[in-house]
């Protein structure tokens, strides 16, 4: 890059590492003081008031935003220290993290945005006088008025077409194991996945019959489920890993394998031995490709809402009701189906899960079964699998196909999979993150304007170093909340920080690698005019970002009463 040889030698702050733990510390000062003053809106008796958080949406899901800042710079530091304890932290490693932490730490004290529209700040918070304070903590002042310079943007620059032909700009930490899973699933996108990525969009064909069998003979479906049934009893950082290299190819690829882990939760959760022992080996090989079947019209988030009811009759269930947004239906063997047992009850407790058997249908008969219809819904992205509503009328299931052969355990069956649901999208999205910026980096490199590169131009090469810092944070969190996964730890709160993060991260990225484009990202011949479509998803399925906001909020805010 012109000018690289300006870079000043100091471009990279003296004792980095130890800077980012200060700083740390000071936000978990400032958390606590916030803590004091969200607890007093939202839970002035000592526990959540529901009037009050409906009430104060932008405090709660501000405050939820806050607090995924908090941890993506603590998991940042975290293994920024492990690098260098290592002795493998590099030059571009320190640069991207104090970038990012310097652009964090300014949104802390002066507002941190939602989304395009919508910024929480301290004083909103009634904590202004601690977001100051915060400020003139040392670490946290050095970090924000040194730590995102001209100069310190510039030398990252300088690394950043290096970057391309390897899978991360950044040293991600992760094992050998890890790699390897990486590189070989890099390699299979690359080689399989990408050339037709686009032309299947395009033409909102379905993947591929050969690449599904291909990436079931590589283990996707089976990735987490235990030996003994046929999987590979892998863990939750090992599906990041694939799922990352998978969305980086295609998102529709990516999210080939999240019904499969879905369903698959489910039965291991909740199944009966017989189910294990049925269902687990041919989701595993890929005999078995599920389908999720929950949401409805009108109900959204709200599954408590939900009217498909399951009558019993005799031996057999009989389930009548709407569906809506079924992704891969068509194709799919199973649904796992969600459906009230309880006629009296308008809540969560009459709800039960269903392991449905279906014919596999076409394009011209999507539904070849008694008592089942439907119609595909028309999307900009996300396609390759394609979206339907169903409508179900006395649809039969066998009674022994009631998970767990137990009614009223649907609600708690599903919210068992929201963790790994979670990390999962969270690792979709940090593909696509990853795929926006490298197809933002070559256009960038190739495309010559007044006589240069645009990556010269500081302002395009700015949105690039950006989205690589961002990279490096929601990976971090990402990989966090699946070890936590993977060690039996409660992690919903980790895994809804890591997809409300991440979803936002995509779309940025997804919008400024367009804007490097210029006119060219607005043709549809452009893959990133692709990625922008699909990126756009990730803040709102598997939990709108509002809804996850909240969420988040009432677990920090319950928790510490």
């Amino acid at each position: 890059m012109d000018g690289a040889a300006a870079i000043q030698d100091n471009q990279v702050l003296d004792g980095l590492t130890g800077l980012l733990q200060d700083a740390v510390a000071a936000t978990d000062t400032y958390k606590s003081a916030l803590h004091k003053k969200v607890s007093a809106v939202l839970a002035p008796e000592g526990k959540i008031d529901r009037a009050a958080f409906s009430a104060n949406q932008h405090i709660a899901h501000g405050y939820g935003w806050v607090v995924t800042y908090l941890e993506t710079l603590r998991e940042t530091a975290n293994w920024a220290s492990r690098l260098e304890s290592e002795g493998k932290f590099g030059e571009i490693d320190a640069l991207l993290a104090q970038i990012l932490f310097s652009k964090y730490l300014a949104d802390l004290v002066s507002g941190v945005p939602m989304n395009q529209g919508e910024t929480i700040r301290p004083h909103e918070l009634d904590a202004l006088d601690e977001a100051e304070a915060l400020f003139e903590t040392p670490a946290v002042h050095t970090l924000i008025t040194e730590g995102l310079t001209t100069t310190t943007m510039a030398a990252a620059a300088a690394h950043l077409p290096d970057s391309l032909g390897r899978a991360t700009v950044e040293n991600t930490g992760e094992d050998e194991t890890m790699a390897m899973i990486r590189d070989q699933f890099r390699r299979y996108a690359e080689d399989k996945i990408v050339p037709h990525a686009h032309e299947w969009h395009l033409k909102n064909e379905y993947i591929p019959m050969d690449v599904v069998n291909e990436m079931a003979e590589l283990g996707v479906f089976g990735l987490t489920i235990p030996e003994a049934f046929g999987g590979l009893g892998m863990g939750k950082t090992a599906m990041c890993v694939v799922s990352e290299e998978l969305s980086r190819g295609y998102i529709g690829t990516g999210s080939l394998g999240t019904r499969s882990e879905i369903a698959a939760e489910l039965i291991l959760i909740g199944g009966t031995d017989a189910q294990k022992e049925k269902y687990l080996p041919a989701i595993a090989s890929g005999e078995i490709l599920p389908t999720a079947v929950f949401t409805e019209p009108n109900t959204g988030s709200d599954l408590g809402s939900l009217r498909t009811r399951a009558v019993k009759d005799g031996d057999t269930y009989k389930i009548t009701g709407n569906k809506t947004w079924i992704t891969h239906p068509v194709r799919a063997d199973l649904m796992t189906l969600l459906a009230r047992t309880d006629p009296t009850t308008s809540n969560f407790s009459g709800l039960s899960m269903f392991l449905a058997e279906k014919p596999r249908g076409s394009d011209e008969h999507p539904f070849p079964a008694d008592g089942m219809t439907g119609g595909e819904i028309e999307v900009l992205g996300y396609r390759g699998m394609k979206e339907y509503e169903i409508g179900f009328d006395e649809f039969e299931v066998p009674a022994a196909n009631l998970l767990g052969e137990t009614e009223g355990m649907g609600f708690k069956h599903l919210m068992a999979t929201f963790e790994s649901a979670r990390i999962q999208t969270a690792a979709r999205a940090v593909g696509v993150a990853q795929c926006a910026y490298e197809l933002g980096l070559r256009y960038a490199l190739d495309r010559n304007q007044f006589g240069q590169p645009i990556f010269n131009f500081p302002r395009v090469a700015n949105k690039l170093v950006m989205m690589a810092a961002e990279l490096v944070g929601i990976r971090q969190l990402t990989y966090f909340s699946a070890r936590q996964k993977d060690s039996d730890k409660r992690c919903d709160l980790e895994a809804g920080m890591a997809k409300l993060l991440a979803a936002r991260a995509a779309w940025a990225a997804a919008d400024n690698a367009l804007q490097i484009h210029g006119g060219n990202g607005f043709a549809l011949e452009y893959p990133i005019s692709r990625v922008l479509q699909d990126a756009r998803i990730l803040n709102i399925f598997e939990g709108a970002g509002e809804v996850q906001a909240m969420v988040i909020a009432r677990r920090v805010v319950s928790e510490s009463n």
